[in-house]
Order: structure tokens, then C-alpha cells, then sequence
């Protein structure tokens, strides 16, 4: 058994979106998981707020300082052996700051139609199929 085993683990994830695309990021290959996209993000601490432990993770995994803003969607995933508690907010990165890898294995700007390509987590799909069905739908602007 994993070192969560039985555990409900609180996780706090951004939704950052730039020109239709999202940032994700890649796990490290040492990390439980290893190499799946996720939104970045990561474990709150007992007793820490999810908003305070973002900001600091996105610090120190991808070198930039967000605005972290509303909650978006809250999303409970059971995997085999530890449940996930995702909270999932809404963040603003400057177009100032340079994303870095510095600890994770990549980041990326991902267009929602481009997400197939990608393999994530169970608690990230499920966040996925959310985030898309508060999208708009595409407009056809040619059409009058």
C-alpha cells in the first residue's frame, strides 16, 4: 500500500487559461503518477489554506507568482487505495513571467481540443470533463 493508503487528501489545483489554452504540467518521473499532466497544483497541509498553498506551489514548481481568484469547481476522485479532494480555482499569471520546469518534469499552454493527446490522472480527467462542459460552444462566425 501507497504511504495515503485510506487517506482523504485535499488537493489544490489552478485553472489558468491564456488565448483558449490552459497550462498544465507534467510530474516529475520520480512522483507518484509519474509523467501524467495535471493542472498544476498540489497537497494542501492540515490547518494551511488551499489558496495560500497554491501560490506557493506554483512558485516553487513553475517559477511564477499567480492571482489566485474564485473557486471554480470542487472535484472528489476515488482511486484505489486514497481519495482526492480537488479544489480547483481560477488564477491569473502575468504575461510578464516565464514559466520554468523546476519542479516539474514540463509545463505547457494546451488547447482543450489537444487534450486527447495528453494522459492525466483520474482527478484531472474528471476536473477536464467539467472545465469543457462550462465552455461556450464554438461559434461559427462565417455564418450569418
Amino acid at each position: 500500500m501507497g504511504k495515503y493508503a485510506g487517506q482523504k487528501i485535499r488537493v489544490a489545483t489552478a485553472e489558468i487559461r491564456r488565448e483558449g489554452a490552459y497550462l498544465l504540467t507534467q510530474r516529475l518521473p520520480s512522483s507518484s503518477l509519474p509523467l501524467l499532466w495535471e493542472f498544476p497544483g498540489g497537497k494542501v497541509p492540515d490547518g494551511r489554506s488551499a489558496e495560500s498553498v497554491l501560490r506557493e506551489l506554483l512558485e516553487e514548481r513553475i517559477g511564477v507568482r499567480v492571482e489566485v481568484g474564485d473557486l471554480v469547481m470542487e472535484v472528489v476522485h476515488e482511486y484505489d487505495h486514497y481519495t482526492v479532494d480537488m479544489q480547483v480555482y481560477r488564477c491569473e499569471v502575468p504575461v510578464d513571467q516565464d514559466l520554468r520546469s523546476l519542479r516539474v518534469h514540463d509545463v505547457r499552454w494546451v488547447a482543450p481540443h489537444e487534450f486527447s493527446q495528453y494522459t492525466f490522472p483520474g482527478a484531472d480527467e474528471a476536473t477536464i470533463a467539467a472545465l469543457l462542459d462550462l465552455e461556450p460552444p464554438p461559434t461559427d462566425e462565417s455564418i450569418c
